[in-house]
């Protein structure tokens, strides 16, 4: 039996304001904030420190929590038969401190009912969705219950459905592949499981049957690369939607395998890129996000409507700071909405800026270990200075966004 006649009895209890929000004001103006991954719920202090920057929002994922059965709030990705009211609470208590800190909320799951996320699945990259639409369905009901639950919070500014979706990973589309060869790719599973336009499609419906107001946030395909909205024939119908893409291009540079190499690509420089070693600076890099943008001038999307829900690089990457400086120059003269990725991360020092170059002490790994609190502290440095010049910048109230 569904869970969410129980689900309405929590929300009925805490009191939510209502009527929903109508949010898509709110993104009518570049909004600049971070990634939050962590492994235990993020403090009161964690929220505000963000703000304190001069974030404007926060993009928040929970696949990391304990969750009360096999995956937080779905319950298990294997059958989802309703949210699970637990860690609901803990989800809106974390709402609820954004907002008194000031700052709007993303909602963004990691796993959607046949789609694990891979760190929660042994390490392995969970197909199903993209096989079959029976987790279309299940996927649905899922939006549509975690919908009716958040659509009255005020912390809330946009559900991202699901993080990095890549339905072209097992199916033949090389990352990275030309525009042409993306078209013809998907013009042969355009109605497949694998159409992501159109499981997008399905799960909008599903939101507007019970929110009709909060904006949604939609990845590209190929793990939200910039250049896999190529393929879409179209934007989608829904009139509050917002497109997102994430850069870490090139990522054998970027990632942390390549602080392993013996020799480490360095930025600027020559790294391998779709099966070629090319050199990327800071034009390779402009040119590069020119993609969504031209896609969503042929698809009529303002660039308003534009966001790169997460950039960034392995801080210890030579030349990392000016790594973040060329993007950010791109997504300026763009005016785009950003959120870097990430903010004071408790399971991975790899991006968290305020730690430097340095390498973590161990007592960041014991504490890991242990399930404590991260015990590092945090503070600006200059590997920070490209992100935290501009949020400092947005540092004037906020206006709340017009309801309706």
């Amino acid at each position: 039996m569904r869970s969410i006649t129980l689900t309405a009895a929590l929300l009925a209890c805490l009191s939510l304001p209502t009527p929903a929000a109508n949010l898509i004001d709110f993104w009518n103006t570049p909004r600049h904030g971070g990634n939050s991954f962590n492994r235990l719920p993020p403090t009161p202090s964690y929220y505000q420190a963000l703000n304190n920057y001069g974030a404007t929002w926060v993009r928040l994922s929970w696949d990391k929590w304990q969750p009360a059965q096999r995956d937080f709030l779905l319950g298990n990705a294997d059958h989802y038969q309703g949210l699970d009211n637990s860690d609901l609470r803990t989800l809106i208590q974390n709402l609820d401190h954004a907002h008194a800190a000031g700052l709007k909320v993303v909602i963004t799951p990691l796993s959607l009912p046949g789609m694990r996320w891979s760190q929660n699945n042994n390490g392995q990259f969970d197909d199903r969705l993209w096989q079959d639409k029976v987790w279309w369905a299940q996927s649905a009901d899922y939006w549509r219950d975690l919908a009716r639950a958040l659509k009255d919070h005020p912390a809330v500014a946009a559900y991202n459905l699901i993080n990095e979706p890549a339905p072209e990973k097992h199916a033949g589309l090389p990352e990275h592949a030309d525009a042409q060869a993306m078209q013809a790719w998907y013009a042969q599973h355009r109605g497949t499981p694998r159409d992501l336009p159109a499981l997008y499609e399905h799960l909008v419906a599903a939101v507007r049957e019970v929110d009709p107001y909060t904006p949604i946030m939609l990845d590209a395909g190929w793990y939200a690369a910039a250049d896999s909205f190529n393929y879409w024939p179209a934007a989608l119908s829904d009139s509050r939607l917002l497109y997102s893409v994430h850069m870490y291009e090139p990522y054998e540079a970027t990632s942390a395998p390549n602080i392993k190499r013996a020799k480490p690509y360095a930025y600027p420089g020559p790294a391998p890129f779709a099966g070629q070693m090319q050199t990327w600076g800071a034009q390779r890099i402009a040119d590069y996000l020119q993609q969504p943008l031209a896609w969503a001038k042929r698809a009529g999307v303002p660039q308003a409507r534009l966001v790169v829900g997460e950039f960034g690089c392995m801080r210890q990457l030579p030349g990392c700071r000016q790594y973040l400086e060329d993007v950010l120059t791109v997504l300026d003269k763009a005016q785009l909405h950003w959120a870097f990725y990430s903010f004071r991360e408790d399971s991975w020092d790899g991006m968290d800026y305020e730690l430097g170059s340095a390498k973590v002490p161990w007592r960041y790994w014991q504490a890991i270990d242990k399930g404590e609190p991260d015990p590092l502290p945090r503070k600006p440095t200059p590997e920070f200075e490209p992100i935290l010049r501009r949020l400092a910048a947005e540092l004037s109230p906020v206006a709340e966004p017009s309801r309706r």
